[in-house]
């Protein structure tokens, strides 16, 4: 890519470092690292693990990982796992946008759980969050031991510097940062917002592409992942851990972020959803949302997402005889939307950038009864073009769990169901 600060592609074996001369040649650990610095291999999988689901990076930096202090327990409580507070209702449920915060709160202190499944103990599942923060981590660096956590900003570019190098973030790209890589979170343009999915299980990965063949969907070259950049920082800073499920602190004389240079596959990367290759010109039926697929964690069913993002972007529909919009639907899987920018299709009103949606197992849902009365009589012989939105999805095999807060919260919107009240009844029996 143009771009010096990344490396382009998605899963490659990467080799970058800051200082020239870093990395050992032929080997990972060496007797003596060179400028003294120490070798450490950071897994996100199992040693055994097959070569090509393998994935580890070797970092050379200024002092380990292990040199921190005594954790204790970090006082958040927004952002947990306790998806089993009550039993779940199978309603259709809609929140306006977080509200922005008040008070000085930066990235981890902005996490607000909304709903889950499964649990990191198990390996299995996710938690879904969103954030609303103003102000920048200082002195504060956060990992999470229980997944990798996948970034979707709405609101508000991020900086976030990693280990690894350094992410710029801004709406409408997402990041992947790995289980276990420590980083902290910079607000270019003060208030921002957002949704972070944290995957418990199996690493997110390119969809098999199947029949659409090698060009479709997001290409793989498209991914950038960070080149090595460095802090050489002293003083007194906090390390946070997700860890279990809970949060824990512990002091640390140094920035974390001290990788001179590394190489392996274990790496955060971002995306540009604007680069999505979307698949079109559908001849007489609509097809489902498996097009706009993103990313997804298997599981050891085939074809059964553990975590699957999915994306609705700008996008031609020209279906011939056809109801365009998304259909009404019942699915086995559960599903949380999100909208990033603009209007989504299926519901003009109501679903504003920021806000969300959760629609679990088998429960119905679809086009709003003004969309349905406007897609039922619009000219099919004419194709319609989709502009300025950008919309996601997150669709996991178990259903999710919405938490207590946010079923308690005051910008839920409790008169969701209303918007299908308007579906009238046309069926007219033959004499």
């Amino acid at each position: 890519m143009a771009d010096s600060n990344y490396m382009s592609g998605f899963g490659n074996e990467f080799a970058t470092e800051a200082i020239p001369g870093t990395l050992p040649v032929g080997r990972n650990s060496p007797q003596k690292v060179a400028h003294g610095l120490y070798a450490e291999q950071l897994s996100g999988t199992a040693f055994t693990a097959p070569r090509g689901e393998n994935r580890r990076s070797w970092l050379y930096r200024i002092r380990p990982a292990a040199m921190h202090g005594r954790f204790e327990p970090f006082a958040q409580p927004r952002l947990h796992e306790r998806f089993g507070e009550a039993p779940v209702s199978p309603d259709q449920m809609r929140w306006d946008p977080l509200p922005l915060p008040e008070a000085p709160t930066d990235f981890v202190e902005g996490l607000y759980t909304v709903a889950g499944n499964g649990g990191s103990g198990l390996r299995t599942g996710v938690g879904i969050h969103l954030y609303a923060a103003n102000a920048t981590m200082r002195g504060r660096y956060f990992y999470s031991a229980d997944g990798e956590l996948l970034i979707v900003p709405q609101l508000g570019r991020l900086r976030i510097a990693t280990e690894l190098g350094v992410l710029e973030l801004e709406p409408q790209e997402i990041a992947v940062v790995p289980r276990g890589v420590r980083f902290r979170v910079e607000l270019p343009d003060g208030p921002s917002r957002g949704y972070v999915c944290e995957n418990y299980g199996t690493l997110l990965r390119l969809p098999d592409l199947g029949p659409i063949g090698a060009n479709g969907l997001a290409n793989p070259r498209d991914f950038l992942t960070p080149v090595a950049a460095y802090e050489d920082l002293e003083g007194s800073f906090e390390l946070i851990a997700k860890f279990d499920g809970h949060l824990w602190h512990a002091p640390i004389g140094h920035s974390p972020l001290d990788v001179v240079a590394w190489h392996g596959n274990y790496a955060p990367y971002k995306y540009d959803l604007r680069r999505f290759n979307t698949i079109g010109s559908i001849s007489f039926d609509h097809p489902d949302p498996s097009i706009f697929l993103v990313l997804t964690s298997p599981t050891e069913t085939p074809g059964v997402g553990n975590l699957d993002l999915a994306i609705f972007p700008p996008r031609w529909l020209v279906q011939q005889d056809t109801f365009r919009p998304p259909w009404f639907h019942r699915n086995v899987a559960s599903e949380f939307m999100g909208l990033v920018h603009g209007a989504y299709d299926a519901k003009a009103e109501g679903f504003a950038p920021g806000g969300c949606s959760l629609h679990n197992c088998m429960t119905g849902h679809g086009p709003d009864a003004a969309t349905f009365e406007k897609a039922s009589s619009a000219d099919l012989s004419k194709p319609d073009v989709i502009t300025d939105t950008m919309a996601f999805m997150f669709e996991t095999r178990l259903v999710l769990r919405p938490t207590r807060q946010a079923v308690e919260a005051a910008h839920r919107q409790r008169d969701y169901q209303a918007c299908w009240a308007g579906l009238r009844k046309h069926f007219t029996p033959p004499a």
